[in-house]
């Protein structure tokens, strides 16, 4: 069974920075291209960031661009998300998707239950 446990959210003041964790477990974590998304209060899901199987490859929305930081640790199953210089707008609920192949093409087939990150002064 696929598990995607995330972790690490919290409150913050703008400006902050946040580190949120990812423990997949239940698939060969290191096979199959992961990624970010988010839902603020009152809005759809919004794509943040992708990964692919190494990790070399990386893409962010224009909205995190600089700000945020996305890894991999295949050895320990786990997904990363660094956020840094967070703003108020960065506010939501946080989810670790799976991707059902090493490519990031199309929408994921599998999300954690979230994580809630709140950025206020």
């Amino acid at each position: 069974e696929v598990q995607l446990v995330e972790s690490g959210g919290g409150l913050v003041q703008p400006g902050g920075s946040l580190r949120l964790s990812c423990a997949a477990s239940g698939f060969t974590f290191s096979s199959y291209a992961m990624s970010w998304v988010r839902q603020a209060p009152g809005e759809g899901l919004e794509w943040v960031s992708r990964i692919n199987t190494g990790g070399t490859t990386t893409t962010y929305a224009d909205s995190v661009k600089g700000r945020f930081t996305i890894s991999r640790d295949n050895a320990k199953n786990t997904l990363y998300l660094q956020m840094n210089s967070l703003k108020p707008e960065d506010t939501g609920v946080y989810y670790c998707t799976k991707y059902p192949t090493k490519y990031y093409i199309g929408n994921y087939d599998y999300r954690g239950q979230g994580t809630q990150v709140t950025v206020s002064s």
